[in-house]
């Protein structure tokens, strides 16, 4: 893995559109802050050539603070840490593309296949719970990026988030579709012991053909439900959250992924609309026309019907749920299923009151 490059923003790597196995968008796009546009042309030479395999490269992230904190009325949480920029997993629909525009990258093929990693990030997180002026508030880790990406597995940044969390007693709400959450069960029984984590898996599809497709690097869906499974047995409180809801690609499957995750000993649920804002409603449309063209109008029709005619609308209050006849269905058809399937029942807060600073590595030891 190549941890020290010049500039990847400068680099002359630009991989041809058209689908590739294993990844999620189809092409490479410019972002929206890039100068100069690309076209593909035809050499006029009918000769089948062999795309090379597009490798997944790994830069050092030299962030100077390690959590974002947020304003936002309609997200639950203020505070959250990302250990990554960029994810492996590829999926098409990830709201989170459009920020590798900011690093000079595209938010298609480029933000699956530069990861950023942030090695300091354990470091960072201790420095910011040893200031005085620090004051205890659930993070969420993962709100953006996957924290258990595979390049974690020989990263493990990550987890020494989570040992610096678990050392200071700090509440922490985990987000992922891996499976590999599963390798700190010895930190998070700990944590879930006095009631410091909970972990939210997302279940998007049950339908294997179609996750392959649609998130071609992250956990299968039966294996995203035996990861809950498995989290539970081991005492750990599991939220499942079905989002992106889809309109005419996978709204139909809200109820079943409840139900799924209720008989592994899920608790709590939520789901989010589809968002498609800037750079991701066009490469949307482009996997549409790949994977699903018969399909395309159907499902474009029906998320401009719950964004007022738009592909996306970021107004507070309806980007996450959108609005109109459909997202009032699919909102009443949660409520109904939650119910029945007695998620949501009781509220569930992480406890705040046991944190304990942690010594800054900065400090010299008195004795």
């Amino acid at each position: 893995m190549d941890r020290k490059p010049p500039d990847p923003s400068r680099e002359t790597r630009h991989p041809a559109d058209g689908p590739r196995k294993g990844r999620g968008a189809v092409g490479n796009p410019e972002g929206r802050f890039d100068q100069e546009s690309r076209r593909r042309e035809h050499d006029g030479w009918d000769l089948e050539e062999e795309e090379p395999r597009l490798q997944t490269v790994v830069y050092a992230d030299a962030a100077r603070s390690i959590l974002s904190h947020n304003d936002s009325p309609d997200v639950p949480l203020s505070r959250s840490l990302n250990p990554y920029r960029g994810c492996e997993h590829g999926c098409i629909y990830c709201f989170a593309r459009p920020s590798h525009s900011y690093l000079g990258l595209s938010p298609g093929l480029d933000f699956e296949s530069r990861i950023f990693a942030k090695h300091a990030a354990a470091d960072l997180l201790r420095r910011e719970l040893a200031k005085p002026s620090y004051q205890p508030e659930v993070i969420a880790l993962g709100s953006n990026t996957d924290p258990y990406q595979p390049v974690e597995r020989e990263l493990r940044i990550t987890r020494s988030v989570l040992e610096v969390l678990r050392e200071a007693r700090h509440p922490v709400t985990l987000i992922t579709k891996s499976t590999l959450v599963l390798r700190d069960l010895d930190l998070l029984q700990a944590m879930a012991a006095e009631n410091l984590v909970r972990v939210c898996l997302s279940i998007t599809t049950l339908d294997g053909r179609l996750a392959r497709t649609m998130e071609p690097r992250a956990a299968s869906p039966l294996k995203r439900l035996a990861t809950l499974h498995s989290l539970n047995e081991s005492g750990i409180p599991v939220t499942v959250l079905s989002a992106p809801m889809i309109p005419g690609l996978n709204d139909s499957e809200l109820e079943s992924i409840l139900e799924a995750a209720s008989e592994r000993g899920a608790d709590r649920a939520g789901y989010v609309l589809l968002r498609l804002p800037h750079e991701l409603g066009p490469l949307f449309e482009t996997w549409l026309d790949t994977h699903l063209p018969e399909r395309k109008n159907r499902i474009l029709k029906l998320v401009r019907e719950t964004r007022s005619g738009h592909l996306y609308e970021s107004r507070w209050g309806t980007r996450m749920k959108g609005r109109g006849v459909f997202a009032d269905l699919l909102h009443q058809r949660f409520e109904a299923a939650t119910k029945r399937l007695k998620l949501n029942q009781m509220e569930h807060s992480l406890d705040c009151t046991r944190f304990r600073k942690p010594r800054d590595p900065r400090q010299f030891e008195l004795f």
